[in-house]
């Protein structure tokens, strides 16, 4: 198993949990040509890869008036430039059966303001996972995708808003789930778990959305 990331912080803390016989790796999921180094790394450690998932992310809101193209860069880059190079280059590596999950959005669905970008980019990844489906599954490949509501995760931290603007995004966000709560992150975890199992052997391009009724509305 390997996990991967770019803080230093949360590296350390998921190696002391997970163990040492798990590969943790530092590296940036919106640099393309660290993807081709991630592959290497990984076919070199593991020879074949049973599973993957797509799960790295970030979250950015913003009026459309206030984007810039530097921003606009980023968020592609790391929602969904960087997940399709690693797919390209870990082709080879895929063992026979294996499974690929990625983790898109509701925002794929919905017309929330402020994510403009963020529901593209992962419009963008659910699209893809629709498309290489069909690619892939000659080659005993199943992708599929998991699309979540807001979930208590730190990824809202990251905005850089102040502490009473991200509780009233938090209260907003809330108020559109009929569920009337954020999902816990191992809900999440077992959603991605039951896709990339042989328990769903027959799912291909499929998409698992847990939102806690947020897309009813």
């Amino acid at each position: 198993m390997a996990v991967t990331g770019t803080n230093p912080a949360t590296l350390a803390a998921a190696s002391k949990e997970l163990g040492s016989g798990v590969l943790v790796i530092a590296s940036d999921a919106g640099n393309s040509a660290a993807q081709v180094e991630l592959a290497a790394t990984l076919a070199q450690a593991f020879g074949k890869l049973d599973i993957l998932v797509v799960n790295a992310g970030v979250v950015e809101m913003r009026p459309l008036e206030k984007w810039d193209e530097k921003a606009f860069d980023r968020s592609m880059a790391i929602n969904f430039k960087g997940p399709f190079f690693l797919l390209q280059a870990l082709l080879p590596a895929f063992a026979n059966p294996a499974s690929i999950v990625l983790n898109t959005s509701i925002n794929a669905h919905i017309g929330m303001p402020n994510t403009s970008v963020y529901g593209a980019s992962k419009a963008a990844l659910l699209s893809l996972a629709r498309t290489i489906s069909g690619e892939l599954i000659s080659h005993a490949v199943r992708v599929n995708a998991v699309s979540p509501g807001p979930t208590s995760t730190p990824l809202y931290g990251k905005l850089g808003l102040p502490e009473a603007d991200l509780q009233n995004v938090a209260a907003s966000l809330q108020s559109q789930v009929p569920a009337a709560r954020f999902a816990n992150p191992s809900e999440i975890a077992k959603a991605i778990v039951f896709l990339a199992s042989d328990e769903t052997g027959f799912a291909v391009g499929s998409e698992l959305i847990i939102d806690g009724g947020m897309s009813t509305l």
